[in-house]
C-alpha cells in the first residue's frame, strides 16, 4: 500500500501566493507520475498540473503561468507553488499518484486534501 500524505494549503487573499506538498510512502517501487487536482463545491474534480517520471508537466489552462509543479526524486514528493491566487482557485486540492506498489503493476492513490481558500 502507498500513502499519500499533503500538507500547506490555507487561506489567503486575492493576488497572494501558497504552496501545498505530498510525500509518498509506502510501498514504493517507482512514480509514473505525481499531481494535483482540485474539486470546488458543487464542481468535478478537475485536474490542476501533472509531472511523470520524465519531467514532463501538463498544466490546466487556467493555472498557466500561475503555478509551478516540481518533485523531490529522492522524497517522492511532489510541490505545487500557487502564485496570483484567484478566488476562483478556491477548492479542496488533492494530490494524485500513479505508482507501481510491486514489480509488475501500478495503482492509483489518492491524498486527503488539503483546503486552499482565496478570498478578502
Amino acid at each position: 500500500q502507498v500513502q499519500l500524505v499533503e500538507s500547506g494549503g490555507g487561506v489567503v487573499q486575492p493576488g497572494g501566493s501558497l504552496s501545498v506538498s505530498c510525500a509518498a510512502s509506502g510501498s514504493i517501487f517507482r512514480i509514473v507520475a505525481m499531481g494535483w487536482y482540485r474539486q470546488a463545491p458543487g464542481k468535478q474534480r478537475e485536474l490542476v498540473a501533472t509531472i511523470n517520471a520524465g519531467n514532463a508537466i501538463d498544466y490546466a489552462d487556467s493555472v498557466k503561468g500561475r503555478f509551478t509543479i516540481s518533485r523531490d526524486n529522492g522524497m517522492n514528493t511532489v510541490y505545487l507553488q500557487m502564485h496570483s491566487l484567484k478566488p476562483e482557485d478556491t477548492a479542496v486540492y488533492y494530490c494524485n499518484g500513479r505508482i507501481y506498489d510491486s514489480v509488475t503493476s501500478w495503482n492509483e492513490y489518492w491524498g486527503q486534501g488539503t483546503q486552499v481558500t482565496v478570498s478578502s
